[in-house]
């Protein structure tokens, strides 16, 4: 029954967010809110698109979970509600003491959404580092709130894992939303994945929010894959890399059956994808000595265009490479050591892969440029 739950919250917030995404369109050009070309070419889109697609997506989610909450607690007394869902009144007990929490992270995931939504509203000139004091701020919100890591020796090792993790994690998506769908694609894939996890463990009010957020970020994408009618802007990436980054907290991954500890590791292997591109871009730009917050086109979706990819296919692509090493995380925690060992291998090794995917994409890069210059010495 309950996997019929997931399916019908999931549909809800995927019809939602349709609805939502041409409004939120409209409310972009209306503020002025556009992305631009850049004509130093640093962005992959040739038009002019709104941004402003992560109200929508906030919008879509947060009234899907308000009519789930509200609609519970006022018809869950009568007889038509316990005559068909009684599976679900009888969860009560558990729904009101991680209320707390749930408020805890859609504050810092409001908070979120409203910086995103100042930075994109003031463009390039916004300061970093308000944006991290702002984030770090937010991010404080879970533990003191009692969401964070339980695997470090102390609560202030916990609090202070949890802190850096939603932060760089919020960060990442943010850098990660360079091409048209990309971000918003990786976020579904690492929300499904959450949604299974969860909903094989029986970890209930987890998989619900997943497939809220599921669908909410699927109706975007249908308007945000390439050629992009609409961004999500800051305002979106900031928002959902909090939310999966404090969701993902609030998860359990080891179960009974569960050899060792290694399944705390699957978080970090459903999200490596946008760890890998953060870290792989700051060390371009730190070895380029050019700063670390000023946007480029050294992004790995930007190197597999190099390569001769389409920005559809380069997106697919990494789609397939999320969605590999994302499935392959959620079997740890039922996997012999010597399966744990084999998937993060694997996931290494695919990693590998694309570094050197990535080097070749810069020196056929420099070769062109190089060619480039020979031919315009012989034209003069």
């Amino acid at each position: 029954m309950f996997n019929l739950v997931y399916v019908y919250l999931f549909l809800f917030a995927l019809m939602v967010s349709i609805i939502f995404a041409p409004w939120v369109r409209r409310l972009a050009f209306r503020l002025n809110m556009i992305d631009h070309p850049d004509p130093s070419e640093r962005k992959a889109h040739a038009l002019p698109t709104p941004l402003l697609g992560g109200a929508g997506i906030y919008a879509a989610f947060m009234l899907a979970l308000s009519a789930q909450l509200i609609g519970f607690f006022l018809f869950k007394d009568t007889a038509f509600f316990k005559k068909h869902f009684l599976f679900l009144t009888e969860l009560e007990d558990l729904l009101l003491p991680v209320l707390p929490e749930l408020f805890a992270i859609l504050a810092g995931a409001t908070t979120m959404l409203v910086l995103g939504f100042v930075d994109d509203r003031r463009g390039a000139g916004f300061s970093y580092k308000i944006k991290f004091a702002v984030q770090i701020l937010a991010a404080s919100l879970l533990p003191v709130s009692g969401i964070s890591t339980n695997f470090m020796p102390s609560p202030l090792l916990n609090a202070l894992v949890t802190i850096a993790w939603v932060v760089g994690i919020t960060n990442a998506f943010n850098l990660l939303d360079n091409m048209d769908g990309l971000s918003a694609g990786i976020a579904i894939i690492a929300a499904a994945i959450f949604l299974v996890i969860t909903a094989a463990q029986a970890q209930i009010f987890s998989a619900m929010i997943f497939a809220l957020l599921a669908g909410a970020m699927l109706g975007f994408l249908l308007h945000n894959f390439y050629p992009a009618k609409i961004f999500m802007g800051d305002t979106g990436s900031l928002f959902l890399g909090y939310l999966l980054a404090a969701l993902s907290i609030t998860s359990s991954y080891v179960v009974p059956t569960s050899v060792n500890l290694l399944p705390v590791l699957t978080p970090l292997l459903i999200l490596s994808l946008p760890i890998f591109d953060t870290l792989s871009v700051m060390f371009i730009r730190h070895k380029e000595g050019r700063p670390l917050f000023i946007g480029d086109r050294r992004h790995f979706s930007h190197r597999l265009v190099e390569l001769g990819m389409s920005q559809r296919g380069a997106v697919i692509f990494i789609y397939l490479v999320a969605l590999s090493i994302a499935a392959a995380a959620a079997l740890l925690p039922y996997l012999p050591l010597w399966g744990q060992i084999l998937v993060l291998l694997q996931t290494v090794a695919i990693y590998i892969m694309i570094t050197i995917l990535m080097h070749v994409a810069k020196r056929r890069h420099q070769s062109e440029q190089v060619n480039k210059l020979v031919v315009a010495n012989e034209d003069i």
